[in-house]
Order: structure tokens, then C-alpha cells, then sequence
């Protein structure tokens, strides 16, 4: 069957948010997923290339997914949100997912920035399938919204992170609330150079 694939204007809390929505290659969606990019103001957008591999693996796994970009980025409106902002983005765009496919569980996922934006919705509205933060920034300060947040929780990092070093993940990760997983992937740098392959497999392995 024909893969749907659609852009969208989608209505966020500062503007319209430009948005792509992709449903799986082979099948009916098993769930929903949204994606967030990395930083806006360093170059961030939702054809970030560990965006894309996110998306793809979650899509592989049966899920249909919603990437879009934050205030201020592309053909979306608004100015930078300094991550409130965004976060209010992500969860407008997660209603209006919801929204489109109301009988499936929905999951959230984001690179850098955002997975610190997916994280902190999906711990403060609950009922997600998973939360999957790829590159989980480390030096943006203590995450502490995470010490007794429920939902499952499944972190992926590159071996070579600049802006998550594994020491500085790995003592963060033991003060993270049950369920969680940690995978490490072995690559050059924060934005897995050399290993985006390793990196969507193990997103569809996770995910299933």
C-alpha cells in the first residue's frame, strides 16, 4: 500500500507550526510518535539528520509519525521560546496527533534540545507508550523532573558526546526513575557521525 505523507500547518501557541506527518512503509500504525529537533537557534530543524533516522526507525516499528519545526524555524511563526516555548509547541502538536489518530497510544522522541523537550511533556502529561531521548544534553542542568517520573523512559547516546559525556550521563541516569534504559552507541560525536545507522536500528529494536 501507498505510504501517506503530508505536510501540515499545524496551530501552535505562537503561530502556525510547519510539520510532516509519515505513516509506516508496510502496514497500518501500530502507534503515534512525535519527533523533536534539535536547538533552533544553533541550526535545529526537523530535517535534522538524527531526526530523520529517529523517524524512520520509529516508522519501521509500526509507528506513524509527526515531525515538525518550533516557533521561529522554517514556516513555522514565533520567536524563540528558550524551551517553555517549545515545550508548549510539542504539546499542541501531540494534541493535534492524538487528535488524527485517537485510538492509538502515542509516544514521544527528540534529539538534543529535543529530548529535553519531549521528556519534560511527556513526564508532566503522562500516558505515554515511551519516552526515547537521543542525546540527552547533560549540561543544561539538573534534570530533576525525572527522579520520579513514571512513564518508561529509554535513552540513546553516542560513546562521544560532547554535550552529554558518558560520565556526566551515567550519574545522571542512576538518579532516573524506573522504567529506564540506556543504550550507548558507538560514534564520533553528539550527532552519532558514523553510527546513524547503529542509531536508527536500535530506535526500531526499542521501539517494537
Amino acid at each position: 500500500m501507498a505510504r501517506r505523507i503530508e505536510s501540515h500547518l499545524l496551530a501552535g501557541p505562537a503561530g502556525a507550526l510547519e510539520a510532516l506527518l509519515e505513516e509506516p512503509e508496510d502496514r497500518d500504525p501500530l502507534f503515534a510518535a512525535l519527533v523533536c529537533h534539535p536547538h533552533p537557534l544553533y541550526g535545529g530543524t526537523m530535517h535534522n539528520k538524527v531526526v530523520y533516522r529517529l523517524a524512520r526507525g520509529l516508522r519501521r516499528a509500526g509507528a506513524v509519525v509527526l515531525r515538525f519545526n518550533f516557533r521561529s524555524v522554517g514556516r513555522s511563526e514565533g520567536e524563540h521560546g528558550h524551551l517553555e516555548g517549545e515545550i508548549e509547541d510539542a504539546r499542541a502538536a501531540l494534541v493535534w496527533l492524538r487528535g488524527r489518530y485517537p485510538g492509538l497510544p502515542h509516544a514521544l522522541a527528540g534529539f538534543s534540545f529535543g529530548s529535553r523537550v519531549v521528556t519534560r511533556l511527556g513526564c508532566e502529561s503522562g500516558g505515554a507508550r515511551f519516552l526515547l531521548a537521543a542525546g540527552f544534553p547533560t549540561r543544561w542542568g539538573a534534570p530533576e523532573y525525572l527522579h520520579d517520573c513514571p512513564a518508561p523512559k529509554i535513552f540513546v547516546q553516542s560513546t562521544n558526546d560532547q554535550y552529554g559525556p558518558r560520565e556526566e550521563l551515567e550519574a545522571m541516569y542512576a538518579g532516573i526513575a524506573h522504567p529506564k534504559q540506556l543504550h550507548w552507541i558507538e560514534s564520533g560525536d553528539h550527532f552519532f557521525a558514523g553510527a546513524l545507522h547503529e542509531l536508527e536500528e536500535t530506535v526500531f529494536a526499542v521501539a517494537r
